[in-house]
């Protein structure tokens, strides 16, 4: 059986992100990116990460943010892993000596390839809905065609994911992983801990298809 990596994203309170490691969640997702209302401080950031068990990758979202912030936020909060948003080029992205992952918007199959091409030494590329001016976190879905299936070991398919419909995303699409933020929630930034057990219980049971 293959076993799709999970990560809940958008972490804002210690209760949630324990939850959700408890739940099985591989990766934690942390937004550093002020007009988002998912926005964690660096100071809250740090104080969930410290609480985290061991095993759960901490990984920290920017969208077109200055170095200096970048900089801070890892000086200060144990993560991992990088998650850019934005229109960073590879460079930039490759100079903070950390992997990372870059957030494809899927406006077609081309500029997908395009994204992936640029951007060779991403560990990752996270597939979101295209919406114009938004950077992520629309919870919108998009036509799941428009992904290169010759990349599916490094895809991490976001965009409108739900239990209701991420058996069949994964069926679909066969990503690497899957990332959900939205759909776990009761209110923006705020989790929902019954939703996040029925999407890491409709992910395994996905999986066992396979």
């Amino acid at each position: 059986m293959i076993r799709t990596r999970v990560k809940i994203c958008g972490i804002t309170r210690e209760e949630d992100g324990l939850a959700a490691a408890g739940m099985g969640a591989d990766a934690l997702g942390f937004v550093f990116y002020e007009k988002s209302p998912r926005y964690v401080s660096i100071e809250r950031a740090a104080e969930i990460c410290g609480k985290l068990p061991p095993f759960v990758t901490k990984v920290g979202l920017f969208v077109d943010a200055d170095r200096d912030v970048v900089t801070d936020v890892l000086e200060r909060v144990n993560i991992d892993l990088l998650q850019f948003h934005g229109n960073e080029n590879s460079v930039y992205c490759e100079s903070f000596n950390l992997p990372y992952i870059k957030a494809i918007r899927a406006k077609s199959r081309e500029s997908i390839l395009s994204e992936i091409d640029a951007h060779a030494r991403a560990i990752g590329v996270l597939i979101d809905s295209y919406v114009p001016g938004v950077p992520g976190g629309t919870g919108s879905l998009f036509d799941w065609s428009l992904i290169p299936s010759e990349y599916r070991s490094k895809i991490i398919l976001a965009g409108g994911l739900t239990s209701e419909n991420v058996a069949e995303a994964i069926s679909a699409v066969r990503p690497f992983s899957v990332d959900i933020s939205g759909g776990v929630e009761s209110s923006k930034g705020i989790k929902d801990h019954d939703k996040i057990y029925q999407f890491m219980k409709e992910v395994a049971s996905a999986d066992k298809i396979y």
